[in-house]
């Protein structure tokens, strides 16, 4: 395939970005997109020019590192990770548009890479549970019902890509914060937590300058891991209910 690549370089933060616009042939449809940057970028070096700056660790679709708006849409065509998308979703001939998450809250570190330290900060207001020392509880001392056990994996699913971020029109972290929220909230283990973890997480999310939600319902649809948006309905509930207690 022979393609034609328009990436936004920019050399840091506080520089002037632009699109860019390179040809790269021989890529294999066969290629991870993220296989196919590396090509361009042994192609840069060889001719002495600056390699395209990405993120990625696994390439495995786990870690959530990897964080590309391609084509306008969060991870590109397909409701996976940008590293576990294909070219052979492309076509001989085409012209891709790749850019960075555009939020507020993820200012550009470098051409396609973006500072996401604020999720870590919501996670570190309230994303752990009291762990006593001492031995390890027996596996099955807590019982957990089904139900609950279910919920709580479905939210841990969250990489934290920030795919729900970069899609959602108002720039919202709330399907983030929601499943960082709701994973915990229903297990025993995160029961002496469950109202401080809501409301300082809440409140991280908007200190850290994240929109307000309007349930466009974006967020979802760009998820990669199926967070469901009625996490974010869950999550108000905790928030109301957590208030009404705390006061």
């Amino acid at each position: 395939m022979r393609l034609t690549l328009r990436v936004w370089r920019q050399k840091n933060a506080d520089a002037e970005g632009a699109m860019s616009t390179y040809e790269v042939d021989g890529i294999s449809p066969d290629m991870s997109f993220l296989e196919m940057l590396d090509t361009l970028n042994e192609d840069l070096i060889l001719r002495g020019e600056d390699p395209v700056a990405f993120d990625h660790d696994c390439r495995e679709g786990i870690c959530g590192a990897c964080s590309l708006v391609i084509d306008g849409d969060a991870h590109g065509p397909e409701r996976t990770t940008t590293c576990q998308l294909h070219m052979r979703s492309f076509r001989d001939g085409d012209t891709i548009d790749v850019e960075p998450w555009r939020a507020a809250a993820f200012p550009v570190v470098k051409d396609l890479v973006v500072d996401r330290s604020a999720f870590d900060r919501i996670i570190q207001a309230g994303g752990y549970i009291s762990a006593p020392t001492g031995s390890a509880p027996e596996a099955h001392a807590t019982p957990v019902p089904k139900a609950d056990a279910d919920f709580a994996f479905e939210h841990a699913e969250c990489i934290g890509c920030g795919a729900c971020v970069a899609a959602c029109p108002n720039g919202s972290a709330m399907l983030f914060t929601s499943a960082k929220v709701n994973h915990l909230g229903v297990l025993p283990q995160g029961a002496p937590e469950r109202e401080t973890r809501v409301l300082d997480m809440v409140a991280q999310m908007d200190a850290e300058g994240f929109g307000g939600c309007t349930l466009t319902g974006e967020c979802a649809t760009a998820c990669p891991k199926g967070i469901p948006l009625p996490s974010i309905a869950a999550m108000n509930r905790e928030w109301l209910r957590a208030r009404r207690k705390v006061r």
